[in-house]
């Protein structure tokens, strides 16, 4: 008789049975886009929707999402939508940019995100780790409650400010508040938006947020200033770091001083954001699987009890690098990916079968239900960890798991983040037990990432007999 329990199921919205109204999908898309869609979307390769005049292609199919993502990326172009909402934000940042300025950030910023030089953070990255988990340090056996959604955001901010810009970031103390408040007022679709007005017709639902964008990018201009007046005073001590390469680059023939701003702001206020949320939403999932966080507990003492160096721990750690990647399964941080046709395209199947792809077409890759999509997936909702495993992961397409995009706008900071995640994993679950509450009761809410609203109320206890310190 198989003994073992039934994997977690953490709560996600259930597939639609019935088609919404045009009214509901307003109403959906302005509460929470990730309950709008229905069966089809979880279990077809590909759909084809029409809203108002908006002709919509929803891709699930691997090898489709290779051909538009990858194969044929030059025909297809940011979606409207998609950039009616991160622009005002971001502006010309590596995120949102297109054609020659994206290319010259994306050149930029390169050098700083090589596999071999993101391991160089390894070290930072557990001393920020280690001085956070010292926020827990009274907990006691006993434990108390904290909000590990913003606890992940705070401390993800911390690893990002030391490592990318040497600690040398113009912050408020109430960081991870003005994050939440950005997202929450920008972050999200306007009417205005699914009509696609022009950017300069105003955003009802997002007039709160200009005071909090302003806030940050008056953030990003002292941070540039003081920097810029320190390479001027003491230019060999100043700090090779993300933010000296940026401002290196000013100058007619490189970035201008908007485009680095930009990029800043985009580092500073979503460049840490999408690992924050992968990394509550793992410590929760966790918490409820009490035989995977035994096995990702001695998998981390014995490594740290063996004196690895930091930057073998993403190799040395199997089962908590998997915790994590299921957890951005299951909660992709990015859950959209948008895109439209330059051109018309058309698409064949290893099977025979095509898909005409029109001119001008929106092309929608949700790595929300692809990643929960019943035809590449077992058991599609449930947390098993064990899907990563170096033994399953050849079982994997590459183009049905997406946490970090792919093609040539793939996410440039993917190797920095998976390191710095399994780093502030086995700090924190050295030390400590994280635990759910009565009060634990999250649901995903898309607004730019996979956020659980009323955040993450969790017990946080000391383990027993567990070191101070790494």
């Amino acid at each position: 008789m198989d003994m073992r329990p039934e994997p977690f199921e953490p709560p996600a919205p259930e597939p639609r049975t019935v088609p919404p109204s045009r009214l509901e999908i307003i109403r959906t898309i302005l509460r929470n886009p990730l309950e709008l869609w229905g069966v089809p979307s979880y279990t077809l390769p590909w759909i084809e929707t029409r809203f108002f005049r908006e002709h919509t292609l929803i891709v699930n199919d691997p090898g489709l999402i290779r051909h538009i993502l990858v194969d044929n990326a030059r025909n297809y172009r940011m979606a409207d939508v998609r950039q009616l909402v991160l622009r005002p934000i971001l502006r010309d940042g590596l995120l949102t940019a297109e054609g020659a300025v994206w290319k010259r950030s994306r050149k930029a910023v390169a050098p700083i995100f090589t596999p071999r030089h993101s391991q160089g953070f390894a070290g930072q990255m557990l001393r920020q780790s280690e001085r956070y988990a010292e926020k827990y340090a009274g907990a006691g056996a006993e434990g108390v409650v904290f909000d590990i959604s913003t606890d992940m955001t705070e401390l993800t901010f911390a690893i990002l400010a030391d490592t990318l810009f040497s600690g040398e970031i113009a912050s408020s103390s109430n960081f991870a508040d003005d994050v939440n408040a950005l997202l929450h007022r920008m972050g999200r679709v306007d009417p205005m938006d699914l009509l696609k007005a022009p950017a300069w017709v105003p955003r009802l639902t997002r007039i709160g947020g200009r005071k909090v964008l302003d806030k940050f990018r008056e953030i990003v201009r002292r941070t540039m200033d003081m920097r810029l007046e320190r390479m001027k005073a003491e230019p060999d001590a100043v700090p090779k770091d993300l933010l000296t390469l940026l401002l290196e680059q000013l100058g007619s023939d490189g970035l201008t001083s908007g485009e680095i701003e930009d990029n800043i702001l985009t580092f500073i206020g979503a460049g840490h954001e999408t690992t924050a949320r992968a990394l509550a939403w793992t410590l929760y999932c966790v918490a409820n699987c009490p035989n995977v966080r035994k096995d990702m507990e001695a998998e981390i003492d014995q490594v740290l009890a063996s004196g690895a160096e930091p930057v073998e721990w993403l190799e040395l750690m199997p089962r908590t690098r998997a915790a994590f990647e299921e957890g951005m399964r299951l909660y992709p941080p990015a859950p959209s990916i948008n895109r439209a046709a330059i051109e018309a395209d058309r698409w064949t199947s290893p099977q025979g079968e095509v898909v005409d792809i029109p001119q001008g077409i929106t092309v929608l890759i949700m790595p929300w239900t692809l990643h929960r999509h019943e035809l590449y997936w077992n058991r599609p909702r449930a947390f098993m960890p064990e899907r990563f495993l170096p033994e399953n992961r050849d079982r994997i397409d590459r183009f049905q798991y997406l946490p970090f995009g792919a093609g040539p706008r793939v996410c440039i900071g993917a190797t920095f983040a998976l390191q710095e995640a399994v780093v502030a994993l086995a700090v924190l679950m050295h030390r400590f037990r994280f635990d759910v509450t009565a009060a634990t009761r999250p649901w995903p809410v898309q607004r730019l990432t996979t956020q659980p609203a009323n955040g993450l109320p969790m017990r946080v206890s000391a383990r027993p007999g567990a070191a101070s310190s790494v």
